[in-house]
């Protein structure tokens, strides 16, 4: 077998900072991803809180009083920003099938403004409802 010339190349390409910066593209691919898997979970809360509510009062207390503990505020608080995040990106992906801001430049701005846009949306509905 030939000898390959490895050099002074680093053994892991993942170690972020010193050898791998994350980009803005990757991180809101991921984030993506996330957010629609997690908003599955909130359907399934959801769910079981109609179904409780249609099985009797033991069954809707218990599943009421889970959703409105502060875990699950918290939970619904981010599925709302789950799902103000995956719609932003989503208008953003709609602007890259008619082929327009596929640049670096402008994918990175509308992935902050998808980001940004999200958190004040979120937090602008939390305020008016």
């Amino acid at each position: 077998m030939a000898q390959l010339e490895r050099g002074n190349r680093p053994l892991s390409p993942f170690m972020l900072g010193k050898y791998y910066r994350l980009q803005m593209t990757s991180v809101t691919s991921i984030l993506t991803r996330i957010t629609g898997n997690a908003m599955l979970v909130t359907v399934l809360l959801i769910v079981w809180w109609l179904l409780a509510a249609a099985t009797g009062p033991d069954a809707f207390e218990r599943a009421d009083g889970f959703l409105r503990s502060w875990f699950g505020d918290l939970v619904m608080f981010l599925s709302l920003w789950g799902l103000w995040y995956h719609s932003l990106a989503g208008i953003r992906h709609l602007i890259w099938d008619t082929g327009r801001g596929l640049d670096l430049p402008t994918a990175y701005t509308m992935g902050y403004v998808a980001i940004g846009g999200s958190v004040v949306l979120t937090l602008l509905t939390v305020l008016v409802i």
